[in-house]
């Protein structure tokens, strides 16, 4: 090679690689924490990192490329979660996606500066998670899980698929925002429909278990209403077995407890949540605010019935109750 041309080469390098390094830069990886409170081999929860995971690609975010996701599974342990959340904010995330109240919580113990991006909490006011739904204020917004009203519908429900029941157990967590509330709009509907109620906490598998036998075994017809709750959801085989067990009609707040054997479910549809979740992560990693994104409720609802319960219940479907579901489980 001529030394000319050396020099030249050498000269057009030297231009080349401030702009090169320039734009490695703009096109930084960006850093997603999730944390998520279930074991990893819950096949609710894998739904939802599932949904969430495949709306982010459909905007355009590549794991591995133009993103990086760290994942933490807590098991069901308030102590796990906890720790997990100290571990993804030491890592400085840009945003970190949070499923459920317990794990919002945690995060938010940790830090009041990293985004957090939420679906599936029942209440993020009255928890303290933002200031408003139309103004969060802070470093937290996200996707609701519930409406309060929805407490009244399940007891109405319930009330139209087992028109005998005349004592009703309400299976709630007190520990997070969401669970009075809930509790409190299907105590507000009981005395019109006849019903006496008893709360029963979600939090241990043993008191589940101690409490809904006891219940059972009480006079009258007896079913059962399951809040909306991480607990409820990670120890939903005890609830749908001690149900069936003790024949008590049972509305729960999502469908994947009818899709393994219970009766009814009315709710919000959550993998449509947890899309629209990625859509706020989306917005976060390309420069807006959580303070400037509107917390957002529920848009979808189903009612699934699954047949092959009632009858093992010797529950009589409606026919205008089966008229009105998005879907039958036979």
């Amino acid at each position: 090679m001529r030394r000319r041309d050396f020099i030249t080469l050498l000269g057009g390098a030297a231009t080349a690689w401030p702009l090169a390094a320039r734009a490695q830069q703009n096109e930084r990886v960006r850093r997603i924490g999730v944390l998520i409170p279930a074991a990893t081999d819950d096949k609710v929860f894998q739904a939802r990192l599932g949904a969430f995971l495949q709306e982010l690609r459909q905007l355009g975010w590549a794991d591995g490329l133009s993103i990086r996701i760290d994942i933490r599974w807590g098991a069901g342990d308030a102590e796990l979660i906890r720790k997990h959340a100290v571990e993804l904010v030491a890592l400085a995330p840009d945003v970190v996606m949070a499923f459920t109240s317990i794990a919002v919580a945690s995060l938010r113990q940790v830090t009041r500066a990293v985004p957090i991006v939420f679906a599936v909490v029942a209440d993020a006011v009255a928890a303290g998670y933002v200031e408003s739904h139309a103004r969060p204020g802070g470093n937290v917004t996200g996707f609701t899980a519930f409406e309060y009203a929805l407490g009244g519908k399940w007891l109405e429900l319930l009330k139209e698929i087992a028109p005998h029941v005349t004592r009703v157990a309400v299976l709630r967590d007190p520990t997070i925002a969401g669970g009075p509330g809930q509790f409190g709009a299907i105590q507000a509907m009981a005395p019109s429909l006849g019903v006496e109620l008893r709360p029963v906490d979600v939090a241990d598998p043993g008191e589940i278990q101690r409490a809904v036998t006891a219940f059972a075994q009480g006079p009258n017809g007896g079913g059962l209403i399951v809040t909306g709750s991480p607990g409820a959801t990670i120890h939903r085989a005890l609830i749908i077995t001690l149900a069936a067990r003790h024949h008590l009609p049972a509305i729960y707040f999502a469908n994947y407890f009818v899709a393994d054997s219970g009766l009814i479910s009315y709710g919000p549809d959550f993998l449509d949540q947890c899309r629209r979740a990625a859509g706020y992560v989306d917005r976060i990693l390309k420069g807006e605010k959580p303070a400037e994104l509107p917390v957002q409720a529920p848009t979808k609802y189903q009612l699934v019935i699954n047949l092959k319960t009632a009858k093992a219940l010797g529950v009589e479907v409606p026919t205008t109750l089966l008229a009105r579901a998005d879907e039958v489980i036979e």
